[in-house]
């Protein structure tokens, strides 16, 4: 992606109202709320005929491929990564994400997910009376080891609440850049990554590099009995590995919200095998749905109605 000769990575040219392209319903009327001077369009249901426009906000479906070819300048992309972005997105003179939009949402996700490993939910439900009233096998999460396989503003939340609950957080990242969090101590390999680790958290953004980088070879240098969370990419895991490795107990349990391909088909061994706790890509909703895209679109629309840089702007090599 590049920016067109005499404009800069900032605000837009000229003095007509700016038009935006709304491929998101339900936060079509809320941003003219609070934009009024701002002329916005739903094309949620379909691109009307003859319309144009400086900005597109959302980036996925039919409508906002079309919209592409209508006068578009800027895409602010309404998810985090964009290797399911179309290629007409992605090629936008300027291209923006939501980063950071979903860790709250994620993050809860993530510890929700490493508190019922350890606590063996929902095998430890009971629906009769269990031979021992008052005692289960279980261990806590204080005291255990958290590696963190990415280290972006999703893994720094969970980070933070790992170690306010008494956690060990290792995590690795692709700079030598000590950890903006005391207490995080950054790992130079994945194998120092996931030496001691307890929970194996992917959340790092789908790459050639980061491909499968869960596979038979990355799995023998793991502690046995891991939990592995994925709420990367599901091409960060070889899932014929990750089988075998459930398997044999190199893996306890996978607490799995991503997968490779997307949607899942039916009769997939992911929804069958008994230690893999899957759902369909939801890690990331809240309430209220995209209100984080949203308010990050906000932030970045003021500042391209002031001249000002934008946030979270996708370069070329990106």
């Amino acid at each position: 992606m590049t920016t067109a000769p005499g404009r800069s990575e900032s605000g837009r040219l000229g003095e007509d109202p700016v038009v935006v392209l709304c491929a998101v319903g339900p936060l079509a009327e809320p941003l003219r709320a609070r934009f009024p001077d701002v002329v916005v369009v739903d094309i949620s249901g379909g691109l009307p005929a003859g319309v144009e426009g400086e900005v597109l906000f959302g980036g996925m479906g039919q409508p906002s491929v079309d919209a592409m070819g209508r006068g578009i300048r800027w895409v602010q992309w309404i998810g985090t990564g964009i290797d399911t972005l179309p290629p007409e997105i992605r090629a936008a003179e300027l291209l923006t994400t939501a980063r950071g939009s979903s860790a709250v949402a994620i993050s809860e996700y993530v510890i929700a997910a490493m508190a019922s490993f350890s606590r063996n939910f929902p095998d430890s439900w009971v629906h009769e009376p269990p031979e021992q009233w008052n005692y289960q096998p279980a261990v806590t999460l204080a005291g255990a080891t958290v590696a963190l396989f990415g280290f972006g503003g999703i893994a720094q939340r969970v980070a933070r609440i790992a170690l306010a609950l008494d956690m060990s957080v290792v995590a690795q990242r692709w700079t030598d850049a000590p950890s903006p969090i005391s207490g995080v101590k950054m790992a130079g390999s994945f194998a120092e990554l996931v030496a001691e680790a307890d929970h194996l958290v992917l959340a790092a953004p789908a790459t050639d590099e980061t491909r499968h980088v869960i596979n038979a070879a990355s799995l023998a240098h793991v502690k046995p009995g891991l939990h592995l969370v994925n709420i990367a990419r599901g091409s960060l895991v070889d899932q014929d590995a990750l089988r075998i490795a459930l398997d044999d107990g190199t893996v306890a349990r996978a607490s799995v919200d991503v997968t490779d391909p997307e949607p899942l088909p039916a009769g997939h061994w992911l929804y069958q095998h008994p230690k893999v706790f899957l759902t369909p890509h939801s890690s990331w909703s809240g309430r209220p749905p995209f209100s984080g895209s949203f308010e990050i679109f906000c932030d970045n629309l003021a500042r391209y109605l002031a001249g000002q840089p934008l946030q979270h702007l996708v370069h070329d090599g990106y």
